[in-house]
């Protein structure tokens, strides 16, 4: 007996074949990736593979994260990918200040500010855009996000403006006594945010209601061995896709310098590669019309890069005697301002429309112009 295709037995081959890799690659691409990496330790690989590799470790970082998120509940899986990111890019920070000494003095302003620019504009401008294209209008919990925007704010002024006005050393540096103060209340804040976020008041984070495309929603949790084994493969797949893009750098600097541009596009697109898993993370959330776990996502992930990397480095410079330049120029403390007032107007009713995402997406633009073209 055949089926419609002529196949016997009613099982189609070809479909066999295609299940069982959608089954295996979320597996064999850390191991592809950590292979690459040992070859790249060793002798020379082109950039296409690496790049390449790079991508695939993506894609299964953000497919095991999902089975995590799905297995624990939000905002805890939201939670775990965002910190998980955090810490690898932190050690990635401090690894670099470590070797570079005074040559890195301005290394965690830059890329914290990257991280920013790049989360509130790029990612949350993203996921409203094609949310809102998808699905008209998008709503979240409005309590949560002006929770994680009031944070966001005091941490980012604090750590980054506030060091241009200070009078006991001249700006854009913090007193050794100010900078170990400032770091402590930063990681407090993140802390206290953490707290709110996961127990006192998680249901500020929750969405009201699962919706009709989120199917996540309505399937069965994964089995306790399967999302352990995923939390597992998570972070390998994390850590190559930060080293990955660390042995990427080299490549991406010859190409600023062939073109031209300022020295701080590499960090730029560094911050771009380390923050690609949860970028497509919340992104795939939105186009399910699951704007609440975008949000959670994108929002936490600026909130652990200032209040997990800044007490970090702080730490490292006052034990090791480094030198940290905290302090925003001008042009950065103006994008960053005009980021925070957008950012709580648009995040403001708890709906949002295609406007949002684009305006969101003008301000990343004008950033990363400027950027280039100082």
């Amino acid at each position: 007996m055949t089926n419609d295709s002529g196949v016997a037995g009613g099982v189609n081959p070809h479909r066999t074949s295609i299940a069982r890799i959608a089954k295996l690659w979320p597996w064999a691409a850390p191991v592809g990736a950590w292979f690459v990496m040992a070859l790249s330790a060793i002798g020379r690989v082109p950039v296409p593979l690496l790049t390449l590799v790079l991508v695939m470790a993506v894609l299964a970082a953000v497919h095991h994260a999902e089975v995590v998120a799905h297995k624990v509940g939000e905002p805890f899986g939201t939670f775990l990918l965002a910190l998980a990111v955090t810490v690898i890019e932190l050690g990635l920070i401090v690894t670099i200040m470590s070797a570079a000494g005074e040559d890195a003095a301005t290394l965690a302003r830059d890329t914290v500010f990257a991280a920013v620019m790049l989360i509130v504009n790029g990612v949350v401008g993203i996921c409203l855009l094609i949310g809102g294209v998808r699905h008209g209008e998008q709503v979240f919990q409005q309590s949560g996000v002006s929770a994680s925007l009031a944070t966001l704010s005091a941490l980012t002024v604090l750590t980054l403006v506030l060091p241009n006005f200070t009078l006991s050393e001249p700006g854009p540096v913090y007193a050794p006594s100010q900078l170990g103060f400032v770091a402590t209340v930063s990681f407090l804040l993140y802390a206290t945010f953490v707290l709110v976020q996961t127990v006192r008041h998680r249901d500020y984070f929750l969405p009201d209601q699962p919706t009709a495309a989120d199917e996540d929603a309505h399937a069965a949790p994964p089995p306790r061995r399967r999302a352990i084994l995923s939390g597992m493969a998570l972070l390998l797949c994390l850590v190559a896709v930060v080293l990955l893009a660390k042995t990427l750098a080299p490549a991406i600097e010859a190409g600023v310098s062939a073109i031209g541009a300022p020295r701080a596009l590499v960090g730029v697109i560094i911050a771009a590669l380390v923050l690609l898993p949860e970028s497509v993370a919340a992104t795939r959330a939105a186009f399910a019309n699951r704007l609440q776990t975008s949000l959670n996502l994108g929002l936490g992930s600026a909130l652990a890069t200032i209040g997990l990397t800044i007490p970090a480095v702080a730490g490292l410079s006052l034990f090791m005697g480094l030198p940290i330049a905290l302090g925003l120029d001008a042009k950065s403390t103006v994008l960053l301002f005009l980021t925070l007032i957008v950012a709580t107007l648009s995040l403001g009713t708890g709906r949002t429309t295609i406007l949002q995402g684009a305006v969101h997406l003008m301000i990343l633009a004008v950033y990363l112009f400027t950027t280039v073209v100082p």
